[in-house]
């Protein structure tokens, strides 16, 4: 079974709509995907439909040379898919790194090592993503979370230790 990781946006003021416009869980779901690149990892980014693949597609775009982030839609770029790979569609390769960023448990969530899932601070989000939360573990798969807030301030300690 794969592990799965649920990052907690506990208060509404880090769930909010970041200075890109996007939520602040797509803007995460980005630099994750930009950090298992880095370790060598292949990443599927689920979307909850095109429109969301189109928009993070874009945002992964914006990224400045030193952070690039070779990545596609499904069905685009090289034949086997680049190491980040964007659908509302299931994955046409294997992969290690499932971000999930739709509402539901992708039906082909079991042929992932690692499973990234957010809860967002808004309500009917946060009701989403407990339903998910329980689904995985009927599921079999071995669950964790990280509150965004607790990361946020290790980050910007680890950032001034420096």
């Amino acid at each position: 079974m794969s592990d799965v990781l649920f990052y907690v946006y506990s208060e509404a003021g880090h769930d909010e709509k970041s200075s890109t416009g996007l939520p602040a869980y797509f803007v995460q779901a980005c630099q994750l995907a930009a950090y298992y690149y880095k370790q060598n990892k292949k990443v599927f980014i689920y979307t909850e439909n095109q429109q969301d693949a189109f928009t993070v597609d874009e945002y992964l775009w914006q990224f400045d040379g030193d952070s690039f982030v070779p990545h596609n839609l499904i069905g685009e770029g090289p034949r086997y898919g680049s190491p980040v790979e964007i659908s509302w569609l299931a994955p046409q390769h294997p992969r290690a790194i499932l971000i999930n960023l739709s509402q539901n448990i992708p039906e082909f969530n079991l042929n992932f090592q690692q499973i990234i899932d957010f809860v967002p601070a808004q309500e009917q989000l946060k009701i989403n993503a407990r339903m998910r939360y329980s689904a995985y573990k009927k599921l079999g798969h071995t669950l964790s979370t990280q509150d965004v807030a607790t990361t946020s301030q290790e980050s910007t300690n680890q950032t001034e230790d420096k």
